[in-house]
């Protein structure tokens, strides 16, 4: 399927949810690994927020882009954010979503309001 790049410079990104392993397979609690890196991913949980309206989505992460800092409830960047349309059939039934991926999360700062008064 194709990604689509997202565009975040507008937008106010939150943390949410604290960085946790990507769960592979349930039952044996294997973790998700990347598939040309081999390495580690993680989740995070974050609320895009963009023209008056907020969105919350999970977003994985390679754990060596996760960066030192991070606070629940603080603004986030999440350099290279794609965003990846799937479906799949489970249990004879059709499912579909979005899944987002970023090459990395970092601490940011909130924007500067304009047209505020002083």
């Amino acid at each position: 399927m194709r990604t689509i790049r997202v565009e975040t410079s507008a937008a106010t990104v939150l943390l949410t949810e604290a960085p946790e392993p990507k769960i592979r397979d349930r039952q044996t609690g294997e973790i998700a690994k990347d598939a040309n890196s081999g390495e580690a991913l993680m989740t995070i949980g974050v609320v895009y927020i963009e023209d008056g309206e907020s969105s919350l989505i999970k977003v994985t992460i390679p754990e060596g882009g996760i960066s030192e800092g991070l606070t629940l409830g603080a603004p986030v960047s999440l350099p290279g954010l794609v965003a990846r349309p799937w479906e799949s059939v489970f249990n004879g039934q059709q499912r579909h979503g979005i899944a987002y991926r970023a090459a990395a999360v970092t601490p940011a700062a909130f924007p500067v309001a304009t047209g505020a008064a002083a």
